[in-house]
């Protein structure tokens, strides 16, 4: 209903065209059914009732919902073309998170998770598939969303037209923590776009305090790198989320806490508790020291 996106412009204009048919099926309706009860309650020749119902009832509803159909159906091919696209985003949805994958124009793949950033202005073709079940993928300020089915790929085009931040979202029940599976999106001008993509390519930066220090050591002590990868480091894991640049994220665990120290070390030991069935085990047996020393060392990670 606020559209940031030319697909979500159409969309909304349909909508309000959709709501104006309804509403002007429902007053021929209603006008037909008060004239005849109300206004003229006597009994009607068979002609004149033959046409209050075949004109008000059949045909009338009929031309409008076939304009309707015919208007929704035009708005179709655009918002699918493939042609003019600027950049190519892949996106897999997983329980309960989003695998964000870019390639730079060095032919570099820079994965990242539960966060998208997007030039505005340009077109964007989106690849979205799922290893586990199914998920849907929605941006309902930019555009309409699109499932994403275990062994097929689908492509979702959308042209974002304000910069700001928008609010991504499941749209498909997925499971225990569905409600728990959001996306924060980020839509930038082109320059802001290409700086923080390249620097999304580094690797990361090396911790520079003395807590830091012990946050990586308890990072890789305690098996994280089995599951997450933090290039520059040991950690090579890619069953979870790329961590390589975590700290610069504006949300934790796929939009259900915020990014900073407190939520790191929360998510870190009671993960279950706040992520039901989640598949990152909690590590509730560290001391607060480790999991302070490691909030810190992943908050750092810009």
């Amino acid at each position: 209903m606020n559209p940031a996106g030319t697909g979500a412009q159409s969309i909304a204009e349909l909508f309000w065209w959709m709501c104006g048919g309804g509403l002007l099926i429902w007053a021929v309706v209603m006008g037909i059914a008060l004239y005849a009860t109300q206004a003229h309650p006597e009994a009607h020749g068979i002609r004149s009732a033959r046409w209050l119902i075949l004109g008000g009832g059949i045909i009338f509803p009929v031309v409008v919902l076939t304009g309707l159909l015919t208007y929704g159906l035009m708005l179709m091919p655009p918002l699918r073309s493939t042609t003019d696209i600027d950049l190519r985003v892949d996106v897999s949805g997983e329980q309960w998170w989003w695998r964000v994958s870019y390639q730079t124009e060095a032919g570099a793949v820079v994965e990242l998770a539960n966060e998208i950033r997007l030039p505005v202005g340009e077109r964007v073709a989106f690849s979205l598939t799922s290893p586990d079940v199914i998920h849907s993928f929605w941006i309902p300020s930019l555009g309409g969303k699109v499932d994403m089915i275990p062994g097929r790929t689908n492509e979702l085009m959308l042209e974002p037209t304000e910069t700001g931040t928008f609010r991504g979202a499941c749209a498909e029940y997925c499971g225990t923590s569905h409600a728990l599976m959001n996306f924060a999106v980020v839509v930038m001008t082109r320059d802001a776009f290409d700086q923080w993509l390249a620097e999304q390519a580094k690797p990361a930066q090396q911790p520079e305090t003395e807590l830091q220090q012990a946050g990586q050591q308890a990072f890789l002590a305690n098996g994280c790198g089995a599951c997450h990868q933090v290039r520059g480091t040991e950690a090579d894991g890619t069953v979870g989320p790329d961590l390589t640049h975590v700290g610069s994220r504006l949300t934790l665990a796929a939009g259900t806490l915020p990014a900073d120290v407190d939520a790191f070390r929360r998510w870190i030991g009671h993960s279950s508790e706040i992520k039901p069935d989640v598949r990152m085990p909690a590590f509730g047996m560290l001391s607060e020291a480790q999991l302070n020393a490691m909030a810190h060392y992943l908050k750092g990670l810009k």
